[in-house]
C-alpha cells in the first residue's frame, strides 16, 4: 500500500486591505497614506512625462523655445521702452524672471487639469487621489532643469556672476511648486463639478502673470505697504527671491515673507478642501 504524499499548506501573506466607508465633514491628511502610493506617484508623473513630449518634432527642445522667445519679446517691448530691470542686463533680468514663473504657470495649469486628464484611474481603482496633481508638478521640473541651462549660459555671456545666496534656490524652487500645489488642489478639485473652470484657468494664469514681477521689477512699487500687498500674491515673493539667489538683488524683504505666508495658508486649505471633495470626484467625474 503506497504512502500518501504529504503537501504542506502554502502560506500567503495576507494583502493590504483598503476599507472604503462614507465618510462626511472635514478629513485629516493621510501622509503616511501618500507614502505607501509613493511609486504610483512616480510612475504617473514619468507617464505624464513621456506622454508631453511624445511624437514632437523638437521635443525637449520646447522647454527652451519657449522662454526664449518670451525674453526676446519681452526686452523688445518693454526693455527698449525705458522699463527698469535693475541694473541687471535685460536678457538676464527676463529670463529669470520667467523661469520660475514658467513653472508655476505649467504646474498650475497640468495639476488643474489633472484629475479630468485621469477620470478613467478614478472610477476604476482606489488610491489616494492626492497623487495626481502632486505627479502632475514633478513634470514640469523637466522644463525648468533645462531652461535653468540656458539661464547659466546667459549669466556668463552677459557677465553676470552668481552670489554665494545661490545656495538658497532650491529653497525658492520649491517653493514655486507650493504655489502651484496650493492652487492646483482647489482648482483640480472645483474643476470636477465646474468643467468651465477650465477655461478660467487659461484667463487666470495670463492675468496673473501681469500681477507678478516678471515683467518689471518690485522696486517700481515705490511705497513699503504696496510692496507688502504685492507679496499677497504668492509668485511675487518667489520670482524676487529667485532673482536674489541668481545674482544678489533685489535683497528678499516683509514682500517674500507675505508671500511665504500666504503659499502655505493657500497649501493648507487646499489640502483639506481636496480631502473633504475627494469622495465625491467618482461619481461627479
Amino acid at each position: 500500500m503506497s504512502a500518501v504524499p504529504v503537501v504542506a499548506p502554502v502560506i500567503r501573506p495576507a494583502g493590504r486591505r483598503v476599507h472604503l466607508r462614507p465618510q462626511t465633514g472635514w478629513q485629516p491628511i493621510h501622509f503616511g497614506e501618500l507614502w505607501h502610493y509613493r511609486e504610483l506617484l512616480w510612475i504617473l508623473a514619468l507617464r505624464d512625462v513621456k506622454v508631453r513630449y511624445k511624437q514632437t518634432v523638437l521635443g525637449v527642445t520646447w522647454a527652451l523655445i519657449q522662454p526664449f522667445l518670451q525674453m526676446i519679446l519681452f526686452v523688445a517691448v518693454f526693455a527698449k521702452n525705458g522699463f527698469s530691470t535693475d541694473g541687471v542686463a535685460a536678457p538676464v533680468f527676463y529670463f529669470s524672471g520667467l523661469l520660475p514663473w514658467l513653472l508655476f504657470s505649467n504646474s498650475l495649469t497640468t495639476a488643474g487639469n489633472s484629475l479630468i486628464n485621469n477620470q478613467h484611474l478614478i472610477t476604476k481603482v482606489y488610491f489616494p487621489r492626492l497623487v495626481i496633481p502632486i505627479a502632475a508638478i514633478i513634470t514640469a521640473l523637466i522644463d525648468f532643469a533645462i531652461s535653468f541651462a540656458l539661464l547659466i549660459a546667459l549669466m556668463a555671456w552677459y557677465r553676470v556672476p552668481p552670489t554665494s545666496s545661490i545656495l538658497l534656490l532650491p529653497v525658492f524652487i520649491l517653493l514655486a511648486m507650493l504655489a502651484a500645489l496650493a492652487v492646483g488642489l482647489w482648482l483640480s478639485a472645483l474643476n470636477v463639478q465646474y468643467r468651465d473652470v477650465r477655461y478660467v484657468l487659461g484667463f487666470l494664469v495670463q492675468f496673473w502673470l501681469f500681477a507678478t514681477p516678471v515683467i518689471y521689477p518690485a522696486s517700481m512699487v515705490k511705497t513699503h505697504w504696496r510692496r507688502i500687498v504685492l507679496g499677497i500674491n504668492p509668485m511675487s515673493g518667489v520670482v524676487e527671491g529667485f532673482r536674489w539667489t541668481m545674482y544678489g538683488k533685489p535683497a528678499p524683504g516683509p514682500m517674500t515673507l507675505v508671500s511665504v505666508i500666504t503659499i502655505f495658508a493657500l497649501l493648507i486649505g487646499g489640502l483639506f478642501y481636496f480631502r473633504r471633495m475627494e469622495k465625491t470626484f467618482a461619481d461627479l467625474i
